[in-house]
């Protein structure tokens, strides 16, 4: 049983665990995303969040703990410039997990990307339209009575300026016009017929 090992151990020993998890922190950081396995993603996410929220402080002691981490000057000098920058408003998730549809072929592992959240620029653009697509307004919405114009506002009825109710138009019953005599027609003949009977006679 493996009752609380928390610990993905990745087949490797402790040093090699080590050393692997921290070359692939500093390519996360060189390159923004990194295709892996997804227990070695999810090993990475676990090793690199708190070298992330350390970079926010831009500290002599945050800088040499990063340091004793990832071993590389390159990564350290792109953490602590550039990343640090566009996370500092983020209070943790910094990495993203993107399970592929497909797997490797030698032993049919689960394959992923690992990525920096902030750093996804396709994502970030398609999020952006649609925020500025919900908030754009449309016809039907402004002939409902959503924002009116300021042209609107001016036309206000007399009720609303006078604060009176004002009636409704009476309606006028008009009776039916007097019936008028007509005259029959007889079999076979037609109306001009019968109307040139009548004036001759």
């Amino acid at each position: 049983m493996r009752h609380g090992r928390k610990i993905n151990h990745l087949g490797r020993t402790t040093a090699h665990r080590h050393a692997m998890l921290s070359n692939m922190s500093s390519s996360l950081i060189l390159y923004k995303r990194v295709t892996t396995t997804v227990a070695k993603a999810k090993a990475l996410r676990k090793y690199i969040e708190p070298l992330l929220t350390k970079s926010k402080d831009d500290t002599t002691h945050s800088r040499r703990m990063v340091f004793a981490a990832l071993q590389d000057k390159e990564s350290i000098k792109e953490l602590f410039g550039n990343i640090s920058g566009k996370i500092a408003n983020r209070p943790g998730g910094y990495t993203r997990i993107l399970k592929l549809s497909d797997t490797r072929l030698g032993d049919n592992a689960e394959m992923c990307i690992i990525e920096l959240v902030d750093f996804n620029e396709t994502l970030m653009d398609a999020k952006t339209a649609a925020a500025e697509k919900a908030t754009a307004t449309t016809r039907r919405s402004r002939s409902r009575g959503g924002k009116k114009a300021a042209g609107d506002d001016a036309a206000t009825s007399a009720t609303e300026v006078t604060g009176e109710a004002v009636a409704p138009a009476a309606v006028v019953e008009q009776s039916a016009p007097a019936d008028t005599a007509t005259e029959t027609v007889k079999d076979g003949e037609s109306r001009e017929e019968a109307k040139a009977d009548e004036a001759g006679a």
